[in-house]
């Protein structure tokens, strides 16, 4: 990191992810042109979750490269700061990791249920008729985060 004064701890980092209801995930195509991706991301200790179909070109390229990086960001706000500065308050983490299937029940079911308790809490009445409908068609992928890299520029108050 070029600018070490905006660095942030770890606890800053998986605080904002856990903020955060989605991230941008780049990974290789192994073409000169990545392939990048908004999902929803739950964190479960230092695993990243997801869900998706089970074809499709995100999970083929996933099989292949499994190397990914996934970008958060919680805050950007533009501002002029008199008397002659802009500049920008902002707070991101990019992670970077290995991704792979989930393929045990249970644990794909605890990473819908710790997705669907962080975004839509009030609504967990619903978790176990929609996990019967749908389990069968999910992918469930697991990015382990290797390297967690927090940055903030924050306004001073």
């Amino acid at each position: 990191m070029r600018r070490n004064d905006r660095a942030q701890n770890r606890d800053f980092s998986v605080s904002l992810i856990d903020r955060c209801t989605h991230g941008i995930m780049a990974l290789s195509t192994g073409e000169p042109v990545p392939y990048c991706l908004p999902l929803s991301f739950v964190r479960v200790g230092d695993d990243l979750y997801f869900h998706c179909a089970h074809q499709g070109r995100k999970t083929d390229l996933l099989r292949r490269f499994p190397q990914v990086c996934v970008t958060f960001v919680g805050d950007d706000r533009p501002a002029f700061v008199p008397p002659a500065m802009y500049t920008t308050y902002f707070q991101s983490v990019i992670v970077t990791g290995t991704a792979s299937e989930v393929k045990d029940s249970a644990e794909k079911v605890e990473a819908l249920r710790a997705l669907c308790q962080k975004v839509t809490p009030k609504h967990m009445d619903g978790f176990e008729p929609a996990i019967q409908n749908s389990l069968a068609a999910t992918a469930i992928w697991k990015i382990h985060m290797e390297e967690i890299s927090g940055k903030a520029k924050l306004e001073k108050t």
